[in-house]
């Protein structure tokens, strides 16, 4: 592994996350205690006067906030991982011309980090809800049958991973700390001044892009260090192309951005109305959650459209 930081295992300071998140503006996108529509006065913005996204296919309320979207590889079907559990919508050339109707898959979990590894193979983290019999917080859980049943991998009832991505070889998480693992079980500590709330990471697993209280940060060292990216946004989220070095990113204010070199430079490609809550990217399209809408573009984000 990269660097010389040990493993070990993280209790998350649950307190001092929320704090940093709260002096960059992103706690509302982050915590699990928000109600549906409501805006914390870090945002910056009046309950009134904020322009809400209406652009897209309408999630229940029942979801009331979004921490994570995918597309699973085999099917296609948009994912989504909500304050309820799952929801998966379908794959936009499977849609027809009826309206696109979210359903609800698996038990409810209050789902926080999510990560798609394969068809119907997910991992995410968070808080369980209802009568699910889980610890609180669930630790590092996977899926391998589309989201229908949760497993513990590690760190059940003490870690809750508010960001997760992954590639094919690693998992890069952030609860408190930032640390990876291979195996979903044994975890290593990279650096430890990054505070991230989005997390990037590239096929090969060397470079990771961060998003953080001081603006986005980059490693090419498989998160052994960072350093920031300069001129570039300051994005709330980020997504990683699969197969290249695109990636797409965005602000809160709903600015999309494009970075054709692994996160170096930037340009703006278009925006979104409302507060983005999830961000997904491929060769074909990116989908961003914003206020229980999720809305799909085809051209780069320069345009937003339901299915």
């Amino acid at each position: 592994m990269p660097g010389t930081h040990e493993t070990r295992t993280w209790r998350t300071p649950g307190g001092r996350y929320r704090a940093v998140l709260a002096s960059v503006g992103l706690i509302a996108l982050a915590t699990a205690c928000s109600a549906p529509g409501t805006v914390p006065g870090s945002l910056g913005d009046a309950e009134g006067d904020r322009i809400r996204n209406t652009v897209g296919v309408a999630l229940p309320e029942e979801a009331r906030h979004v921490h994570g979207a995918g597309v699973d590889p085999e099917t296609g079907e948009v994912l989504v991982a909500s304050h309820a559990g799952l929801y998966t919508l379908p794959a936009p050339e499977e849609a027809g011309d009826g309206d696109v109707e979210p359903a609800h898959v698996g038990p409810e979990i209050d789902l926080m980090g999510f990560a798609v590894q394969g068809p119907g193979h997910y991992l995410a983290s968070g808080h369980p809800e209802g009568d699910t019999d889980m610890p609180d917080p669930v630790g590092l859980i996977e899926t391998r049958d589309g989201g229908r049943s949760w497993e513990a991998l590690s760190l059940a009832g003490e870690s809750d991973f508010h960001a997760l991505t992954s590639n094919d070889d690693r998992v890069f998480g952030f609860d408190g700390a930032l640390r990876a693992t291979r195996d979903g079980v044994d975890w290593d500590d990279l650096d430890p001044s990054v505070q991230a709330f989005s997390l990037a990471v590239s096929d090969d697993g060397e470079t990771v892009l961060a998003t953080t209280e001081r603006g986005l940060l980059r490693s090419t060292d498989g998160g052994a260090d960072f350093e920031a990216v300069p001129d570039a946004p300051m994005p709330a989220l980020v997504s990683w192309v699969r197969g290249g070095d695109r990636v797409f990113a965005i602000t809160l204010d709903g600015t999309v951005h494009l970075s054709e070199d692994a996160g170096l430079t930037w340009e703006r490609t278009g925006a979104l109305p409302g507060t983005p809550e999830a961000l997904y990217a491929d060769d074909e399209q990116v989908i961003v959650v914003a206020d229980l809408h999720v809305a799909r573009s085809t051209d780069e984000g320069a345009g937003f459209d339901a299915w």
